[in-house]
């Protein structure tokens, strides 16, 4: 601990520190690059200016000094800022242009003339004690902030819509972040991550932001709040992630693991890097089969294999792991085994027996919740191969509701979907048709409490 470098901005200069990060006590870790303008640190001794692109470090009786050299055009980019604060008063960093006057009065910071650009930095907090560190940016062009979400790259419009009707019918919303857009993977499609989970850590920055609960929409009035998020979708599964499964030394890997540990590392850290409370983020969101057979026309990942495949490639960030335990015909109830579940081998995770999901998420992470974020059954009409009666989907429903209530590791149960896909081989397990009548389905949810 306490090493570090600048990325070519200047040399370090370190304090004796170690022992201060090894006791917990709070300080900024490296890498850490500035130029120009003032930066500092705020600890319960107050507030301490070091002009000329300095940087003072002061956590809770640990000092560091940082010099720095300048970079052409004023730039603070990749860098990670990271505090770590373990007691009750944390530490403040601020970011400055260039002084309007020539040197700022003590213990005061002058705001800039917007000369600096900050552009793909992570500034993040942890808190454990009742104050944590503050990062505030001043005097610089907001506009070249990478995670600023007001960039005209992005249409909030619809997801700001959906968050306002839902927060006049007291509908809480959980948000997934799915699709890597052609520009951040060469035009691979929308299932193949991105080349650099920095772009995915930052946008979900900006997401996580947006509805913080305090972001001015378009008519002036604070969005509403969004704590929930769910990174991807079903990353087990071909269709939304791909290759799932890569040829190295000689060896079958399932890539597909490899490739969502970076994509959940990342969202994980951009919407924590809000700093706000409450915020969880599930990993997962896994599919309820696979085949394991990586050179099968269509490879895919069980859920099992793919948990531990994800714990093998060194995730280990995220709050709530998630699941998809759809039933695998119409003859299986909510409480109904897959098929051979007892089979050594066994790759299907329904509601009959997700408790051998929960087992394995607990030898690998320990106590972690589990969130079900897609549960449905399709009704015939007019899925006349997968679907059930609308009689039996509504007893379906209601059953699969109990079932997840009294699992007490089973924190949240989402039903896909409200209103059946208008195509035949579309979804249909929506509690209206795609006419708009409701199902039986749709008074036995309405009635859960």
């Amino acid at each position: 601990m306490g090493q570090g470098s600048v990325d070519g901005l200047g040399e370090r200069e370190s304090g004796g520190c170690d022992t201060a990060v090894e006791g917990g006590e709070g300080v900024l870790y490296p890498r850490i690059g500035f130029d120009g303008g003032v930066s500092a640190v705020q600890s319960r001794q107050g507030l301490t200016e070091a002009p000329g692109g300095d940087i003072l470090l002061n956590g809770l009786g640990c000092v560091q000094r940082q010099a720095f050299g300048l970079s052409p055009g004023g730039l603070i980019a990749r860098n990670l800022f990271l505090f770590n604060e373990s007691f009750g008063e944390g530490g403040a960093l601020a970011v400055t242009g260039e002084f309007v006057n020539s040197a700022a009065p003590p213990g005061l910071l002058i705001e800039g003339t917007g000369s600096v650009t900050i552009d793909s930095n992570l500034m993040q907090g942890n808190s454990a004690g009742d104050d944590g560190g503050a990062m505030t940016i001043y005097g610089v062009n907001g506009l070249d902030v990478a995670t600023n979400p007001d960039d005209p790259a992005y249409n909030w419009e619809l997801y700001d819509r959906t968050v306002n009707y839902a927060a006049q019918h007291k509908i809480r919303i959980l948000f997934s972040i799915y699709g890597t857009p052609g520009w951040a993977n060469g035009e691979a499609g929308l299932n193949r991550k991105p080349k650099d989970a920095g772009d995915l850590r930052r946008f979900a920055f900006a997401a996580a932001t947006r509805y913080s609960g305090t972001y001015p929409g378009a008519d002036g009035r604070s969005l509403p709040a969004v704590r929930h998020w769910l990174a991807w979708n079903e990353p087990n599964n071909p269709v939304y992630l791909s290759p799932q499964y890569a040829r190295k030394r000689g060896k079958w890997v399932i890539q597909s693991a490899d490739d969502y540990a970076k994509i959940c590392e990342a969202i994980h850290v951009g919407v924590h890097a809000t700093l706000l409370k409450g915020q969880k983020v599930a990993c997962g969101a896994t599919g309820p089969r696979g085949n394991n057979s990586p050179t099968s026309p269509r490879p895919s990942v069980s859920p099992i294999a793919f948990l531990r495949g994800l714990h093998n490639a060194g995730l280990r960030g995220f709050d709530v792991y998630a699941h998809h335990p759809y039933y695998g015909s119409p003859a299986e109830s909510p409480t109904t085994k897959p098929p051979g579940s007892r089979a050594p081998g066994s790759t299907a995770v329904t509601l009959g027996n997700i408790n051998v999901l929960i087992a394995e998420l607990t030898r690998l992470y320990g106590k972690r919740r589990l969130w079900i974020t897609e549960y449905g059954y399709q009704t015939n009409p007019p899925d006349r191969a997968f679907g059930v009666s609308w009689t039996r989907q509504a007893a379906y429903l209601a059953q699969a509701f109990s079932v997840a209530r009294r699992n007490p590791r089973i924190d949240m149960m989402l039903w896909f979907m409200l209103q059946d896909e208008p195509i035949l081989g579309g979804w249909q397990s929506g509690l209206i048709t795609a006419s708009g009548l409701r199902k039986p389905a749709f008074e036995a949810f309405r009635r859960l409490r």
